[in-house]
């Protein structure tokens, strides 16, 4: 399904992105822009546009009297959220989540520690508020409704310690976050243990105990990888 407001050129990404994450062009693969247009029935400009987003996510390389070649794997922004959901949603995604779940829990419960320190009243507000959502969520095959308490509750974790670089990863976090509630990687309803976590989390987090809101968000990752080990080995 193209993103809605992308137009033509998202309807050529959504083909075209997925298509190369999953290797049906390997690395050193040739796309001929006009061959395209014509497969894809759009102008030359549509496809030169659809190729400008595949450069600037690493994916391809443009190069004159060669044609559009796709890079290898280890050259591509794989912190792009477009670039991980469409990993999230191929034969990748077990390695894309893992991959993402170890990030997390090197990166989280470091941020979690600076935000003990740092988050403002609001922020932390907004994480109790946010961790109770989880709870009301938490039962009833609600998974759509507790995603998005998740993801805002981590989103303020990152954001709340401080670190812009830690803040940046906010949109990471949450394709990883959406790609397993998305692609059926939960159990049908969260984890009690898990959900606890949060709110202990967010707890701490106010007092400024900054040991034991980083222990907690350690193990929440942990959590999360041992989930890992059950639904996507």
């Amino acid at each position: 399904m193209t993103t809605p407001g992308r137009g033509l050129h998202g309807r050529v990404l959504d083909a075209l992105g997925p298509a190369i994450t999953a290797g049906e062009y390997p690395p050193g693969s040739v796309l001929r822009t006009d061959e395209l247009a014509q497969r894809f029935d759009v102008s030359r400009s549509v496809m030169r546009e659809a190729v400008r987003v595949l450069e600037s996510m690493h994916l391809v390389e443009s190069r004159r009297r060669v044609g559009v070649t796709v890079r290898a794997k280890t050259e591509w922004n794989v912190y792009d959220p477009q670039v991980i959901r469409w990993r999230l949603a191929g034969a990748d995604r077990p390695h894309q989540l893992r991959s993402l779940t170890v990030l997390r829990s090197a990166i989280e419960p470091a941020a979690a520690r600076l935000a003990a320190r740092h988050a403002t009243a609001e922020q932390c507000a907004e994480l109790t508020e946010r961790a109770l959502g989880m709870v009301a969520h938490s039962r009833g095959h609600q998974l759509a409704g507790y995603l998005v308490h998740d993801v805002a509750f981590h989103r303020v974790i990152l954001t709340a310690s401080g670190n812009e670089m830690f803040a940046r990863l906010g949109d990471v976090v949450a394709e990883v976050l959406t790609g397993r509630t998305h692609h059926e990687v939960m159990f049908e309803d969260p984890d009690p243990a898990a959900v606890t976590l949060h709110v202990r989390v967010a707890e701490a987090v106010r007092e400024g105990d900054a040991d034991r809101a980083e222990e907690l968000t350690r193990q929440i990752t942990v959590g999360a990888l041992q989930e890992l080990d059950i639904l996507a080995p």
